[in-house]
């Protein structure tokens, strides 16, 4: 606070020269100061710094008191005014035009709306008051420093599940009692509201990764830009796939695809039928499939963080009867007038659906058994048995 009396003035200005008569660009920082006319000059910001978000609106409120006696013709803000040059009204300030308003009544309350800050409206604010007198002029000290801040979002490039993460909203100053709200993938985290601007992850899951922003309440038109938070975790939600979604037959081909999700990707997938490995890749083929590689199967997924291995699967291979063959109820001899039965025994896959029995070339029979109950020696001679199924 700088105070001047009369007497002081007298230094620089003839001896007859009344405190009225003062220069109109001298510059006098007051609070208190005792006037010519017996009364005070009290001027009082309500703040003298202020912080604010790149692109929003600051208000710089004054109150004031003049001597009694005097008039106040005109009052206006100035930035960063120079002793012994009068200052421009802000309204006329280059880079103001249209941001600029001035709010007040009657009661010597005078206040500075100004929208859109940006970071070159970081300078000191002040009042001017001109009065009824045209040497009387004032500029209120020390005035209002206006910082302008963006709003930053520091978090680790990356971090592995199951671990702790702290998000940071950072500003370059102090922001008067802020709620900080934050987003991720540009939604809303309703439950992430805080009057701390860190936003605290714990434990990390995979489904945390994403952009994450963070914003101030009332100033929601205003976010930070988005920074990624990258999550690894081991392979999950490991499973294999056929690449034929019909029924498999010999001699086919087949081909089993590992499928996972993995940060970073899948190294390594190995393949497993029963409990023995029969490949490696994200791939298993069997080329000409046969009725032995039925079984079960599973893939191995691992990343550098861990392993899971999937749910097994099942090949069924579909094959025509194979290995058909005859079989004797009697194994002596067998005499006329004794019962006899013959069995058609084959493997297949699906089981056999048809039997047919023949005699040398003649049709006999069409069940897996044909039974002779008093044979006689016409009935002596070649039979076989055909077997059939959907696949043969």
């Amino acid at each position: 606070m700088r105070v001047e009396k009369a007497k002081e003035r007298e230094r620089i200005f003839p001896a007859m020269m009344s405190l009225k008569m003062a220069s109109p660009l001298h510059l006098v920082f007051l609070f208190m100061i005792s006037g010519a006319l017996g009364n005070e000059w009290s001027v009082t910001y309500s703040k003298t710094n202020l912080c604010a978000i790149n692109g929003s609106t600051v208000f710089m409120n004054v109150t004031y008191t003049h001597p009694t006696g005097l008039t106040v013709r005109n009052r206006f803000w100035v930035i960063n005014p120079i002793d012994w040059i009068e200052p421009t009204d802000l309204h006329d300030e280059p880079g103001y035009s249209g941001r600029v308003e001035y709010l007040g009544d009657e009661q010597r309350h005078f206040s500075l709306r100004l929208s859109d800050v940006k970071k070159s409206d970081e300078l000191k604010y002040f009042v001017r008051i001109i009065t009824n007198e045209g040497k009387e002029r004032w500029l209120g000290h020390p005035g209002v420093a206006l910082t302008v801040t963006d709003l930053q979002v520091i978090a680790p490039a990356e971090v592995t599940e199951g671990q702790s993460a702290v998000l940071i909203c950072k500003t370059t100053c102090s922001l008067t009692d802020p709620t900080f709200i934050w987003y991720k993938n540009r939604r809303d985290l309703t439950t992430k509201t805080t009057k701390s601007n860190e936003l605290h992850l714990q434990p990390v899951s995979s489904e945390d990764a994403g952009s994450y922003s963070c914003a101030v309440r009332g100033y929601e038109h205003l976010p930070s830009p988005a920074q990624t938070l990258r999550v690894r975790y081991p392979p999950k939600n490991v499973s294999v796939s056929f690449s034929s979604s019909g029924e498999i037959v010999e001699g086919s081909s087949v081909t089993l695809t590992c499928n996972s999700d993995a940060n970073p990707p899948v190294e390594t997938n190995t393949w497993f039928k029963g409990t023995t490995s029969v490949g490696k890749g994200k791939t298993y083929t069997i080329s000409k499939i046969r009725s032995e590689d039925s079984g079960e199967y599973k893939c191995k997924s691992s990343n550098e963080v861990g392993h899971q291995d999937s749910i097994s699967v099942t090949l069924n291979v579909l094959y025509p009867p194979k290995n058909v063959s005859v079989s004797i109820s009697s194994s002596g001899e067998i005499v006329e007038g004794s019962s006899v039965t013959l069995t058609c025994s084959s493997d297949a896959n699906p089981p056999v659906e048809n039997y047919t029995w023949y005699k040398v070339t003649k049709l006999v029979g069409i069940e897996n058994t044909y039974t002779i109950s008093k044979i006689r020696s016409e009935d002596s001679g070649e039979y076989k048995c055909k077997c059939s199924n959907e696949v043969g």
